[in-house]
C-alpha cells in the first residue's frame, strides 16, 4: 500500500516536499492556501457530478470492508453503520452543499494516527474503476478531502500537546 505522502503527491499536483509543507501548516492558512484552492478549482466538477452513480456505486461496495478495517484493525469507534453517510457527504460536496469545515468537525473523534493510515487505502478504492479520467478524478477529489482532515488532524495533535 502506499504511504500518506505519496497518495497525496500522486493523486494531486504536489510533490512529496510541497506536501510535508502543507501538512506542516495550520488548517486555516491551507484552507486559505493557493494550492489548495487550484487543486479543489482544478477538479472536473461536470465529471465528478455525471459520474455520482459510479462513486455511489463504488463506495456502496467498499466502504463496508473499509468501515470493518477501520473499526476492527484501527481500533476506530465511531464508524457509519453504511456507506450511505459517506456516499452523501461526497455528493453533497460536490454539489457545492457541504463545507470543508463539516468535513474537518465531522472527522474530530478519528485519531489522527487511524486518519492517516486509512488515506491511502480510501482513495485506493476507486482503484478498480475502468476508465482512468474518472478513476483519477474522484482520486484526486478524495485526496484533496483527505487532505484538509489529515492537515486538521495534525493541528489538533499539536494544540492537544501544547496545552
Amino acid at each position: 500500500m502506499r504511504s500518506l505522502i505519496s497518495t497525496f503527491s500522486q493523486n494531486l499536483g504536489f510533490s512529496t516536499i510541497q506536501v510535508e509543507a502543507i501538512l506542516s501548516k495550520p488548517l486555516t492558512e491551507v484552507l486559505k492556501s493557493p494550492e489548495l484552492n487550484q487543486e479543489l478549482t482544478s477538479l472536473d466538477s461536470n465529471l465528478l457530478k455525471k459520474t455520482l452513480p459510479t462513486a455511489g456505486a463504488v463506495l456502496a461496495k467498499e466502504l463496508p470492508p473499509f468501515y470493518n478495517w477501520l473499526k476492527n484493525e484501527l481500533g476506530v469507534k465511531r464508524v457509519p453503520d453504511s456507506p450511505d453517510h459517506t456516499t452523501a457527504w461526497v455528493i453533497g460536496f460536490v454539489h457545492n452543499r457541504e463545507s470543508l469545515t463539516s468535513l474537518v468537525d465531522l472527522h474530530r473523534p478519528v485519531p489522527r494516527a487511524a486518519l492517516e493510515a486509512s488515506v491511502p487505502r480510501l482513495v485506493e478504492l476507486f482503484a478498480g474503476v475502468e476508465n482512468a479520467q474518472i478513476r483519477q478524478e474522484w482520486q484526486k477529489a478524495i485526496a484533496a478531502l483527505c487532505l484538509i482532515l489529515v492537515v486538521a488532524a495534525r493541528e489538533h495533535d499539536k494544540l492537544t500537546v501544547a496545552a
